[in-house]
């Protein structure tokens, strides 16, 4: 698993340990009490997590061996405080396998390996506290979109032909296709078909000879020519025209 293995978060390559004096009052820690100029312990320290639990090691530069072990639980909290006059001097709880504790105190040459320090452990814990956000969250069902055995689905889809026209299930209906024929005009008039040959007036009513419509048509026109008046022709009135 994950947990089981060790993370380095962050690496100093030299720090400085101090034996401090027992606090008196609850002003807090002063780095000016102590002897800064001649620290007990110099060598390197490494931020490491495994899993939740996080600590700061202090080992040897060369070796790697372990000069003491402190388990930071909460920050900030009394595993690490900062003292009162410095911002690169801290002071630190160390404890051994047995369960002893000490405290001792811990200082960087520089401002900005403490600075990398706070922000280094603000992360941790930030991430601690939202994964508990997480994991406290409710979680409602889950939605099961499978088919179940015998359950189908319907799906309604339009055709488009080349054209653009959408296909349709019906064919449609159009008027004289079957016959090849135009119906016949309204009001029954028009030109009629002769009675078929051999049949005899008498024996049918529809088939009875009609006038000739053409003819009719023509005598309306001559009997219209009748009553107009004639026409008056030019030689009559003028001596000069020859008549053809």
């Amino acid at each position: 698993m994950m947990d089981s293995y060790e993370s380095v978060i962050l690496v100093k390559s030299e720090v400085f340990v101090y034996n401090i004096p027992p606090r008196t009052t609850n002003r807090g820690y002063r780095a000016a009490d102590w002897s800064l100029a001649e620290p007990s312990w110099t060598g390197r320290m490494r931020l490491v997590s495994k899993g939740s639990e996080l600590s700061i090691k202090l080992e040897d530069k060369n070796t790697g061996e372990l000069f003491a072990k402190c388990p930071i639980d909460a920050y900030p909290g009394i595993a690490l405080e900062s003292v009162s006059d410095s911002s690169r001097y801290f002071v630190i709880r160390i404890q051994d396998d047995n369960g002893r504790m000490a405290f001792i105190g811990l200082g960087f040459g520089d401002r900005s390996d403490s600075f990398d320090l706070n922000v280094a452990l603000q992360d941790h814990f930030n991430w601690l506290k939202k994964e508990k956000q997480i994991s406290e969250e409710p979680t409602g069902p889950k939605l099961d979109l499978q088919f179940k055995e015998g359950e189908t689905i319907k799906i309604n889809m339009k055709i488009t032909k080349k054209d653009g026209s959408e296909a349709s299930g019906k064919a449609k209906s159009h008027a004289g296709l079957g016959t090849g024929l135009l119906p016949p005009p309204p009001g029954g008039s028009g030109l009629r078909l002769p009675a078929p040959p051999g049949s005899s007036p008498a024996s049918s009513p529809a088939h009875a000879p009609k006038p000739d419509l053409i003819s009719e048509s023509w005598g309306d026109f001559a009997s219209a020519q009748s009553t107009a008046p004639p026409a008056t022709s030019p030689a009559g009135n003028n001596s000069n025209w020859v008549q053809f």
